[in-house]
């Protein structure tokens, strides 16, 4: 089949001699993959990786014992074409020729697919099968946590991938299964919102306009925020932000951060700071605007990954304002879920997804026309989305035709 393999830092590659996976579990399923986004964490492993892949050791991924090359690849959509032999018992909803998309981290549930990885046979010798995250249903932060596509096996940048079926969410038919490939993304910005409890008539400041920066804004408006105001130097990010419904702010535009923060404070309801920060940049000036920019017990949330240093930072700016700092990391399977029924209500309309991808590109051209057109110009993209289903070189998937014409 086709698909991008990677091989390492600097080496991604098309091949169209790559295996077909096959279902080798009871309890898994056979997708074949409509589209499948690139993420900002692809990105990073082509450029400066191995980063999620440097799992990936002599016995393989910990989880699955699954070496390189492997394909990338974790926003996709599909649908069904084989169901395994016990996928009845555990997801009775789920049928041969269903659009789906599937919920890419793999934890400690997942290790029975592979008894003999490292990590398998550590829990058999100790006795404990599941991580205390994985005990508590936080399986977002299991010990093991890796995701298909970034090192614990082959991702959805390619014709077909077999995924437990506990990982899959069903697609309604009205949602478009383009759209349906940033069901993942989406839910990074989702989750924040949801486990910080994020109130109705909250107002919310989302730092960064990057494509978890755009999905924050469209968790914001989903919760009913009463404001939100998104903080970006790039005049075509501001505007992407714009389209959505919020106030645009360019920090650049003063002489220094403190008088920055204050302008932006201004904008908040009451002029005292926002009920909610979210940091979606990972920089330091980004953290402390952040937390400065709250209300008294306001909550700044990071979602951005940070590299493994240190920065400045003065307790006391969280202490003084009784404020919360906190983190969010990646989502469940609720978030995905939440996804979809905030599609279904109508409070992530379809239009405003479509206005995330900014290009589709068929697998051929995979390396060339998607990531290192990313690369060149990640301030006029948001979402790159390419598909494997394609007849010489040109995307033959069915909605994209009928919206060709």
């Amino acid at each position: 089949m086709k698909g991008l393999l990677y091989y390492g830092k600097d080496e991604l590659k098309f091949s169209n001699e790559i295996p077909r996976p096959k279902i080798t579990h009871p309890e898994e399923v056979l997708i074949k993959v409509h589209w499948c986004g690139i993420c900002g964490t692809d990105l990073l492993e082509y450029v400066k990786g191995p980063v999620f892949f440097d799992k990936v050791g002599p016995h393989g991924h910990p989880i699955s014992g699954i070496r390189l090359p492997q394909t990338m690849g974790h926003e996709l959509s599909g649908e069904i074409v084989e169901i395994g032999s016990d996928v009845a018992k555990i997801r009775s909803d789920l049928n041969i020729g269903d659009n789906v998309v599937c919920e890419p981290t793999n934890y400690c549930k997942d290790k029975k697919r592979w008894p003999e990885s490292d990590s398998s046979l550590r829990a058999l010798k100790t006795g404990t099968s599941e991580c205390e995250a994985c005990r508590l249903g936080l399986t977002n932060l299991c010990e093991d946590n890796g995701l298909f596509g970034l090192g614990v096996h082959n991702g959805g940048l390619a014709e077909y991938i077999v995924v437990a079926a506990h990982h899959i969410v069903k697609v309604p038919s009205f949602v478009p299964l383009d759209c349906a490939a940033l069901v993942q993304p989406l839910s990074v910005s989702y989750h924040a919102f949801r486990v910080n409890d994020f109130k109705e008539g909250s107002s919310a400041l989302i730092i960064g306009a990057g494509a978890i920066g755009l999905g924050c804004i469209l968790a914001a408006n989903a919760f009913d925020a009463s404001k939100v105001v998104c903080s970006e130097p790039a005049k075509i990010r501001r505007e992407q932000a714009e389209k959505f419904g919020v106030t645009p702010f360019n920090p650049m535009d003063y002489r220094s951060n403190e008088e920055a923060i204050r302008e932006l404070k201004k904008l908040s309801p009451g002029g005292s700071g926002f009920d909610y920060a979210f940091d979606c940049s990972g920089l330091p000036i980004t953290f402390n605007t952040g937390l400065a920019a709250l209300k008294p017990r306001g909550t700044l949330v990071n979602l951005a990954i940070w590299p493994h240093k240190p920065i400045d930072f003065y307790p006391m700016a969280m202490t003084s304002g009784e404020k919360r700092i906190t983190g969010s990391m990646c989502y469940t399977i609720e978030d995905f879920e939440g996804i979809i029924d905030c599609m279904a209500k109508g409070k992530m309309p379809i239009e405003h997804l479509r206005e995330f991808i900014t290009k589709k590109v068929p697998i051929e051209d995979g390396v060339e026309g998607g990531f290192i057109d990313l690369i060149k110009n990640k301030d006029i993209h948001i979402k790159i989305l390419i598909s494997p289903m394609t007849e010489n070189g040109e995307i033959t998937e069915e909605g994209y035709i009928e919206e060709q014409q």
